[in-house]
Formats: structure tokens, C-alpha cells, sequence
């Protein structure tokens, strides 16, 4: 026989956030019971451009994985976090011993100020093994989606991850916001939605048995709908074992706003396995409805030619889709071929209109197959309560 506490336990550990929150009572931690008691709200994954509080980034610790471009990709990162410190805090994850390092390199001038906290990590990717926070009025939390290492133990991509596994804990003890294990394992990279119920996945990065084996696609699905409180996924086929991600959806396709989706549209000079990957990807979105019914309005953002660019190698990404949204900005790569790097620019101004369009430099990022929104987890602005 099932207990009334057994049951709270279980919505719990099934990611209790697609249930009401006041029917949980004392299942969910006293914060969010407080913030929310009789509202029936159920805590939802947001859009990335409703407002932050701070945007998370973690400091590259192994020269075990980045080898000479170690210091290239800590400048990287320092430039990406000065960028957006124009427009709302940043909080840099680092390993007590290259905390101060990691200071002296990130503070010197930021707007809004760095902060670097002595948090033990292993990469840069916090989007992937930072927490995905979900709000109701009055409430957030943070899902632990149960990082893996994109499951490459036992390939050729695999690397050192047992500290960035359990970052997301600790970060949210750090700041007192309440935790929820997911009942999948997955990445923020993975996970796309436009704030209205809707989520944009690859069923190659999450139906895969590196991360959830003996799980079915609706049981995948079910278990994102009750973690980040979704009510339609819109699966895209994407493309297994070709990259250390197996085709994350934030380097393919992306939410503008409810209804509206850029889509990567590969340059000149992209291996075909990937333009076959766009064109599944274009077929799906053109027939597909949001969670309230509209169909989709597609932009392409078409990607720059390889021969143009500055960095090199079949991990390099050039995808300037994998960007990422600020209060008051786009943050975008800039790869060094002019006109594709103009051509971005003015789709994404005219996309997010009132926003500053700020291009950055990231090829150390980009050639270990990551970008912006990779090295980027914001936290939202908590709704008022109602």
C-alpha cells in the first residue's frame, strides 16, 4: 500500500513540477509552498528571454581536455561573461584553486559586476550540467537533470566529469533555491521552449540509451512534461554518435517567441550528414503546432562558409543558433567570414527588436563543439505572486 508520504516522495523524485503545487503541501520544500499556496500554479520552465537575475558560467579547469587551447578558451569565456555583464550579473563556477585566477581575468571592468564563486567544476558547459530552473508565481526551482556526461563514458569523447555531475546541487544550496531531480537524464542543451508549454527536443540526444536506456520516446516525453511542466514536445529526429552532444536542439533550432522559430540553416562547406539533419528538421517544424495550437513561423539564420572562417576542424561550431538572450540583448559568435557575420546580425535585430545585437568572438569555445548559449544557464526573474 502506497502512503500519503510515499506518494509525496515519488512526485518528487518524478519531477513533481507539472502537478499544482499546492496539492503537493508538504512534499515540496517550505519556500515554495509558501510562494504558492492556493494559487494552483505549477511551476514552467520559461522562455530564455523572459527577465534574469543573473546568468551562470563555469571556468575551464582541465588542460586534460583542452590541451594549449586551455588559456585561449578561459579568454573566451571572460569575454563572453564581460559581454553580458552590461546587461545583468554574472556568476563564474570555479575550482577553489583557479578561483583567483579566474577573478583576476574575468573582474577588471564588468558593468554589472562577476562574481566568481569556489564551486568545483570540470568544463565550461554549464547549460548542460547546471540546473534548468522552472518559476510559477512566487516560486522558482531548480531541475537536476542528471548529467552524464553526455553519455560518452567508454568512447572516444568521453572526459572527466565526476565534479560537474553534482554542480547543480550545490549551486542551488548555494543560493537557498529548492531542487528537483529530473526522472531522465538529459542537458539544458537538449531542452528548448517558448515559455507557453511548448519544448523543442532531438529525439537522437534524449532517446538514446547513453542517457536513458530501456525508456521509450512517450516515456522520454512524459517525464520532461512532469519535470519542467511542459504540455507538447515537438520531436526533431536529429542525429546520434556525430558529435559529443548526439545534436543538441539549441545548435539547431530555437524559440524567438511563442510561434516563432529560427532555424540553422548550414553554411557552405558543412558536411552533408548535417544539412540532411537540417532539412529532416525543416520538414518536422513546417508541419508542426505549438501547445496552443499555431503553427509555426520559421526564420533561417543561415550559417557562415567554412572556408571563411577563423577556426578549424570537424568539432568547430559554426552555428550562430546557438546564441543566447540577455535582459536587453542577443549575444551571438562572430566566426570571421564578413558577410555571414553581417547576414546573422540583421536577422537577429530584426527578430528581437529592442535588443542590442552584440557579436563575440568564441573560436576556443566553438572548436571544442559548443557556443554562447553552451557556456551560458540564466536564472529567471521570479513572477509575482498573484
Amino acid at each position: 500500500m502506497t502512503t500519503p508520504l510515499t506518494s509525496r516522495r515519488r512526485l518528487l523524485q518524478l519531477g513533481a513540477t507539472a502537478v499544482p503545487l499546492a496539492a503537493l503541501g508538504s512534499a515540496m520544500p517550505t519556500p515554495a509552498v509558501a510562494a504558492t499556496a492556493g494559487s494552483g500554479a505549477t511551476l514552467r520552465i520559461p522562455a530564455e528571454t523572459d527577465p534574469h537575475v543573473r546568468t551562470f558560467m563555469a571556468w575551464p579547469a582541465l588542460s586534460s581536455v583542452w590541451s594549449t587551447q586551455l588559456n585561449g578558451v578561459r579568454d573566451d569565456i571572460a569575454r563572453v561573461a564581460y559581454a553580458i555583464s552590461r546587461f545583468e550579473p554574472v556568476v563564474v563556477l570555479a575550482r577553489p584553486s583557479q578561483a583567483a585566477d579566474a577573478r583576476y581575468i574575468c573582474g577588471p571592468g564588468a558593468y554589472h559586476g562577476i562574481e566568481v564563486v569556489e564551486i568545483a567544476n570540470d568544463d565550461l558547459w554549464i547549460r548542460d550540467f547546471g540546473p534548468t530552473f522552472v518559476v510559477a508565481p512566487g516560486a522558482i526551482a531548480g531541475v537536476d537533470t542528471n548529467f552524464n556526461g553526455w553519455g560518452k563514458t567508454g568512447t572516444s569523447y568521453y572526459q572527466p566529469y565526476a565534479n560537474d555531475a553534482v554542480a547543480a546541487t550545490t549551486l542551488l544550496g548555494r543560493y537557498g533555491v529548492n531542487r528537483i531531480q529530473a526522472p531522465f537524464v538529459g542537458e539544458g542543451g537538449s531542452l528548448e521552449t517558448d515559455g507557453q508549454g511548448t519544448l523543442l527536443a532531438t529525439v537522437s540526444s534524449l532517446v538514446n540509451s547513453n542517457r536513458n536506456p530501456g525508456m521509450t520516446q512517450n516515456q522520454v516525453e512524459q517525464s520532461l512534461k512532469w519535470a519542467l511542466g511542459i504540455d507538447k514536445v515537438i520531436w526533431v529526429p536529429g542525429l546520434a554518435g556525430q558529435d559529443i552532444t548526439d545534436c543538441h536542439i539549441d545548435c539547431l533550432a530555437r524559440f524567438v517567441a511563442p510561434g516563432k522559430v529560427i532555424l540553422d540553416q548550414p553554411g557552405p562547406g558543412t558536411s552533408s550528414k548535417w544539412v540532411a539533419v537540417y532539412n529532416e528538421t525543416k520538414k518536422v517544424l513546417q508541419s508542426a503546432t505549438d501547445a496552443q495550437g499555431r503553427r509555426l513561423d520559421i526564420t533561417e539564420l543561415p550559417g557562415p562558409d567554412r572556408r571563411y572562417i577563423r577556426g578549424r576542424g570537424t568539432d568547430f561550431l559554426s552555428s550562430y543558433t546557438n546564441y543566447y538572450t540577455v535582459n536587453g540583448a542577443v549575444l551571438v559568435p562572430q566566426f570571421g567570414d564578413s558577410y555571414a557575420d553581417d547576414v546573422a546580425y540583421g536577422i537577429l535585430r530584426t527578430a528581437y527588436p529592442g535588443r542590442t545585437v552584440v557579436q563575440v568572438k568564441i573560436d576556443n569555445i566553438a572548436s571544442g563543439g559548443g557556443g554562447i548559449h553552451c557556456s551560458t544557464q540564466s536564472q529567471p526573474v521570479v513572477p509575482a505572486a498573484v
